[in-house]
């Protein structure tokens, strides 16, 4: 046995590599070459979890708070209809991890997105906080849509025009801040070792469905939205491209668990729009899943999700929330149940500078959008868009790039993507770092809306909700084999 048995609320590693029951990614054709490399991790020549717990040189410090948007705030940026009720509390969750050359903070937040100047007046605090850089904070948001979307710059412009407060509130914006970097501030004074990580995955049953269906005349379409269930059309068609996996990482002080971060690629809304402010049920499955192990903090992050969805299998009827979170909540826990430790002894945070391109066409041309911006007859909803294009327009001119993130623990990576990367991204890093355990992330830096592929280019994909054009696809794919490809697991 490479480990002792943990208390019974952690898994239990298995007594040879040919126990251990974790399926496949889907896209390997064959047992991944990181599945291989972890049976080898698992055997050492002597047992890690008997080594005292104090020489490990990492530390781990978990937090939360709650981040609820106050009554009439506007709901992911465009809603016509504001909060009016609160059915459950937004809440952000997150760590610090010390050890490494500067310690890393990763957040999860229940907003829709944060885009632009008020993304990095977040990673900005949370690094005066832990006593980092920006470089080294992660932050990310589950993108419920009953919840805020904030860009800075954006509603600076709508200032200007006599729309205060109408795309978020800025007072509360930096309450919440507040609230999240005293919480870390508390949580490092108990920092606990970590010595093991722990890497656990299990297939989702009935949520995801691809954006992408092939109509019966044969049109592709995009239109399988969150809650297409009741669409006799869309509810037949196959789930399509998606990732099947729930992924989960945790840490580990000996045989004691500390956190563990789950992450799975889909839209997080059953339903939506009727100004109850809600985590949804990706919200609702991380709390039943803190119910049952209550010494080990979860936390919840989306995957690359901009084309997936819960569509197929979800009509948008209010007792699908309870269905939906039952069925993310089983795959957390089956996945927990799988996991596998591995001796934590190295970590190194990497970045690659990503340029994008912004969306071209006459309607988003400076002119055309402070035209708009400008405009009293366009509607709330008409404005606050040119404000956010104006926003992500400027900042590309001004060349300021997105930090495209990876935490290389050697046997394992968390990779952060920027905004609803399309799941292909999401694959293509799982396939490029084959020999690695790799939990992919979406939603960190979220001015470019949707992020298609070139192939959903060519087949139509356009949205109001999209900033970009032609050409993100290279550009991230070789962003991501210089981000993952130069790791060298074994020195680990």
């Amino acid at each position: 046995m490479c480990d002792r048995r943990p208390p019974c609320a952690a898994p239990t590693p298995p007594s040879r590599a040919s126990d251990r029951r974790t399926p496949p990614p889907r896209s390997a054709a064959r047992t991944p070459v990181w599945f291989l490399m972890l049976a080898l991790a698992m055997c050492p020549a002597r047992s890690f979890a008997a080594e005292p717990s104090q020489r490990s040189p990492f530390r781990l410090a978990s937090f939360s708070a709650d981040i609820t948007i106050p009554l009439g705030h506007r709901c992911m940026g465009i809603l016509p209809v504001k909060a009016k009720r609160i059915d459950d509390p937004l809440e952000a969750h997150g760590f610090v991890l010390f050890g490494s050359a500067r310690p890393i903070v990763l957040v999860a937040l229940d907003w829709c997105e944060l885009r632009n100047g008020a993304y990095d007046a977040w990673r900005d605090a949370l690094a005066e906080a832990a006593e980092t850089d920006r470089r080294h904070v992660l932050v990310c948001c589950l993108h419920q849509h009953d919840a805020p979307v904030a860009d800075r710059e954006a509603q600076r412009l709508l200032d200007g025009v006599g729309m205060a407060g109408e795309l978020y509130d800025p007072g509360f914006f930096r309450t919440a801040i507040r609230r999240v970097v005293g919480a870390l501030r508390e949580a490092v004074r108990t920092a606990q070792p970590v010595t093991h990580l722990g890497l656990g995955q299990a297939r989702v049953d009935r949520i995801a469905s691809s954006r992408r269906v092939v109509l019966p005349d044969g049109r592709i379409t995009f239109a399988r939205g969150s809650r297409s269930g009741s669409n006799p059309i869309f509810a037949a068609a196959p789930e399509g491209e998606i990732d099947p996996f729930l992924k989960t990482i945790s840490f580990w002080n000996g045989d004691k668990p500390l956190l563990a971060l789950h992450a799975y690629a889909t839209h997080p809304m059953s339903y939506y729009g009727a100004g109850g402010v809600s985590a949804d049920f990706v919200g609702h499955a991380r709390r039943a899943q803190q119910r049952r192990h209550p010494g080990v903090h979860q936390i919840y992050v989306t995957g690359c999700a901009g084309d997936v969805t819960a569509g197929k299998y979800n009509d948008g009827s209010p007792g699908m929330r309870r269905v939906l979170a039952e069925r993310l909540g089983e795959a957390m826990q089956r996945s927990w149940q799988e996991t596998r430790r591995v001796p934590l002894l190295g970590v190194r945070l990497r970045t690659e500078a990503l340029q994008l391109p912004f969306r071209k066409g006459p309607q988003f041309t400076e002119h055309a959008l402070r035209r708009q911006l400008a405009d009293p007859n366009a509607s709330d909803r008409q404005r606050i868009l040119a404000a956010m294009s104006l926003s992500s327009s400027i900042r590309v001119r001004r060349g300021q790039p997105i930090d495209l993130c990876s935490i290389d623990f050697g046997h394992a990576a968390i990779v952060l993507f920027p905004a609803e990367t399309f799941v292909a991204y999401q694959l293509a890093a799982q396939h490029i770092a084959n020999d690695r355990f790799v939990l992919c992330i979406g939603y960190g830096e979220c001015w470019p809306g949707y992020i298609p592929t070139e192939r959903a280019f060519d087949e139509g994909f356009r949205d109001v909700w999209m900033w970009v054009d032609r050409g993100c696809e290279p550009r991230i794919r070789a962003a991501l084999r210089r981000l993952l490809q130069t790791a060298d697991p074994r020195r680990h």
